[in-house]
């Protein structure tokens, strides 16, 4: 098998094992009850997202270097998009779930009683939001790399 073959098949199981997950992240937590059950959907949920980041890694560097293997992916729209918009997405990570999730998980951490406070559900629609956006723009990705649309890019 070919090592650009290696790599495509690499790239397709990275998407079904690191994307597929972060599809039900949301719906992990939402079906907590107690903040007992909260803290432990959380806890799974951060599991979760391990396989997440691992395969969104393999994504990107197996998506560049099929790029660089075959430069002409460079110049075709799909790949410059999915790219660009994959990236974007991972810049969701960092910039704009990250200090969304922060005070949520103090709230967890420090919360004392079974009850889940008010509190938490207003951060939480806001970080849900948010990561909805990403599942989207990920999606956006798959249907790219999927349906190829658009032609080249002509310099």
């Amino acid at each position: 098998m070919p090592f650009y073959k290696i790599l495509v098949l690499i790239h397709v199981l990275s998407a079904i094992l690191g994307l597929g997950p972060g599809f039900v992240m949301i719906y992990i937590v939402t079906r907590a009850k107690t903040m007992t059950e909260l803290r432990h959907a959380y806890l799974i949920r951060n599991r979760v997202h391990i396989f997440v980041m691992v395969g969104g890694t393999l994504l990107l560097l197996t998506g560049i270097a099929m790029g660089l293997m075959n430069p002409l992916l460079f110049h075709a729209i799909w790949y410059v998009a999915s790219l660009t918009t994959f990236l974007i997405a991972l810049a969701f990570g960092p910039v704009v779930l990250s200090p969304r999730s922060k005070p949520i998980k103090e709230l967890i951490k420090n919360h004392q009683g079974d009850d889940i406070p008010q509190e938490y559900f207003q951060m939480a629609k806001k970080l849900f939001f948010y990561e909805r956006i990403e599942n989207v723009l990920f999606l956006i990705v798959i249907v790219l790399m999927i349906l190829k649309p658009f032609g080249m890019i002509n310099y």
